[in-house]
């Protein structure tokens, strides 16, 4: 996939590597979900609850899986998708920054620590490649998730 400056979000993230962007887990969820129904899993899931004590759980994990269809960004961050509660890309568009980047606070920024438990310190080690080696090279190099 061609590397995309857009597709790098305030935080740091790439959304190209984002699996809501990719759209590949909603697609094997919706798939999924379908081929469920088609073989009629649901009544062979609660016959085998006899056997499997796991498959008592088949209702839930069924709507997870439709949770999971939903799980695709239509936009990106810098095109006003991901959380609309996103206090980072607020700071970034008032600030005027291209990026947390360019901010000599993003170090020990509370706005990124939502990130931590989803993305570890990625998006951190991200922001730093972009403040030393820009935008370009950090495209060009491994990106952290």
């Amino acid at each position: 996939m061609k590397q995309n400056k857009n597709l790098i979000a305030y935080c740091g993230l790439y959304c190209g590597q984002c699996p809501g962007y990719e759209g590949k887990i909603a697609d094997l969820a919706r798939d999924l979900r379908k081929e469920l129904r088609r073989a009629k899993f649901q009544k062979v899931a609660h016959g085998l609850t006899k056997y499997f004590k796991q498959f008592k759980d088949y209702d839930q994990s069924y709507e997870l899986l439709g949770l999971m269809v939903k799980f695709r960004c239509k936009r990106t961050c810098r095109n006003g998708g991901g959380p609309p509660f996103c206090k980072i890309r607020k700071c970034c568009v008032k600030k005027e920054l291209e990026g947390c980047w360019e901010c000599i606070e993003f170090e020990t920024c509370t706005k990124l620590d939502f990130l931590n438990a989803v993305h570890d310190d990625g998006h951190i080690k991200n922001l730093r490649k972009i403040k030393r080696h820009g935008v370009s090279k950090f495209l060009q190099g491994k990106k952290y998730w």
